[in-house]
């Protein structure tokens, strides 16, 4: 109908002045067309992102190449929100695998931090851990803005009295959900590590525990106890008084997390040991997690969040290493705090294939 229309005003004009004619048709052309190009085009790509390009990317192995994805596919989905509906669903998800690029920056100069310190290059320590800084406020305002679509996703508000859990009508709106929440309460660490440069909303934290109970437990590995267990050592007041202790509750969920083949239950205790100077706690995460490389059963539709837990994990474990041997983990020693006095390798390179 709308051609027929064109059509019909194009043939009435036929007869004015040529100038006339072709003014007209650009203005018909570019008020039909323009805003409902653009406005279908978001819808389909939006679509498209959600029904097919996540659940691939959740189905991916390699973390850096997902978040790089994340940083460029963001702005694009997102600059149709100015003719469309906002895609906060996937777009939730895109700005965290985006904070995730900007952590393992920040993670690298941590370590240059850590490394130059054990060195004793005092400037080359400082100029690292500004930068560190600096990247770790960029990673929080990212992903305090995950955060923030995921709640708008599925239009919960995470301070209302009384709690009331949203709609959550596929597995993938469920896990949307709940990176949502572990991805506010990171945005809070981060935050912190940058001295507070982002200025995120420390209630994100008590809001995320509340938000935790929507989720069935089981289901997804022990990361919504996990998450509500790493508030409770954070803020005491917020753990209810039958809870047991966060340190059993994030043990609990580990061993969920790896039966589940969903491990991200383990970095959130390596985070904690961390926080807390406990480790014990940091050196059990970090074991358990090399002892089930092995025997693990990954749960394939979601890979890169067991992925995205490794690589925490291996970080955890290189700023230990790092800060008090001067280099990150060795491969063949992941899973412990130090090497075997007296019985580490020297790895040499045979020069015969070089002749």
């Amino acid at each position: 109908m709308m051609m027929l229309s064109l059509f019909t005003v194009a043939s009435r004009l036929y007869s004015a002045p040529r100038t006339l004619f072709a003014a007209a048709v650009l203005v018909l052309l570019a008020g039909c067309s323009a805003n409902p190009i653009y406005s279908t085009t978001g819808v389909v790509l939006s679509g498209y992102s959600e029904g097919e390009a996540t659940p691939y990317v959740m189905q991916m192995s390699d973390p850096r190449m997902a978040c790089a994805l994340g940083e460029g596919i963001d702005p694009l989905l997102y600059s149709f929100s100015r003719v469309t509906d906002a895609p906060n669903t996937t777009g939730s998800l895109l700005m965290l695998l985006a904070g995730n690029c900007m952590e393992y920056q920040a993670w690298e100069a941590e370590l240059d931090y850590l490394r130059a310190d054990y060195q004793g290059r005092v400037v080359e320590a400082k100029d690292a851990r500004e930068r560190a800084k600096r990247l770790n406020a960029i990673t929080a305002q990212r992903r305090y803005e995950a955060f923030r679509r995921a709640m708008a996703a599925y239009d919960f508000d995470p301070a209302a009295e009384p709690l009331e859990c949203p709609f959550l009508f596929s597995e993938q709106d469920e896990l949307t959900f709940l990176l949502g929440l572990l991805t506010g309460l990171q945005s809070i660490v981060n935050d912190a590590n940058s001295g507070a440069l982002a200025g995120v909303p420390r209630n994100i934290a008590p809001q995320a525990e509340r938000a935790a109970t929507c989720l069935d437990n089981d289901t997804w590995g022990g990361l919504p106890n996990a998450i509500r267990a790493l508030v409770w050592l954070l803020l005491p007041d917020t753990r209810p008084e039958l809870a047991p202790d966060p340190w059993v509750v994030l043990e609990h969920s580990s061993e969920q997390g790896i039966r589940s083949g969903m491990r991200a239950s383990l970095a959130l205790q390596a985070v904690a040991a961390e926080t807390f100077g406990r480790p014990d706690r940091l050196e059990q995460a970090i074991a358990r997690f090399a002892e089930s490389e092995g025997s693990v059963q990954v749960w394939e539709a979601y890979r890169l969040v067991d992925e995205v837990a490794r690589d925490a994990v291996y970080f955890s474990s290189d700023k230990y290493w790092t800060s008090h041997y001067g280099y990150r983990t060795p491969h063949r020693y992941f899973g412990r705090l130090s090497p075997d006095s007296g019985s580490e390798e020297v790895e040499t390179m045979s020069l015969d294939d070089l002749l």
